[in-house]
């Protein structure tokens, strides 16, 4: 335990108070490189702490997370069905038609364009298969 409180009471405080952080705006364009080197360490225990706090407390991350550790692609359209089949009849399309293939959309079977969100939070690249008459 002696170990941990001479970090917490003397060495953190003595590398934080030494670090070579200007008084003024105008004090950041007059750092060396050197001076720039020795903040690195301290923004990345920064900004990793903070990527750790988002990640736990806000719940679009947490959506986020869960979404692709499932696997699943379809969390929303008939999920009571053991398999999701639809029939249609070309003779019943007009000119053209663009059917879902990521499962997001709310138009079923018909694309609405929900895969550019999927597609932007997964780096998926799904899009609809277009049927044409």
């Amino acid at each position: 335990m002696e170990p941990l409180s001479q970090l917490v009471k003397s060495t953190l405080p003595n590398y934080l108070s030494n670090l070579p952080i200007p008084d003024s705006l105008g004090g950041w364009f007059k750092l060396s490189f050197k001076d720039w080197l020795a903040l690195i360490p301290p923004t990345v225990v920064v900004a990793g702490i903070s990527y750790t706090t988002y990640l736990a407390f806000c719940p679009a991350a947490q959506a986020r997370c869960a979404a692709k550790a499932s696997g699943r692609c379809n969390n929303q359209i008939r999920k009571h069905e053991p398999k999701v089949v639809d029939m249609i009849d070309v003779e019943d399309i007009a000119e053209k038609a663009a059917f879902c293939r990521c499962w997001k959309t709310k138009n079923w079977p018909y694309c609405d364009g929900s895969h550019g969100e999927h597609n932007k939070l997964t780096g998926d690249n799904v899009g609809p298969v277009v049927v044409k008459k």
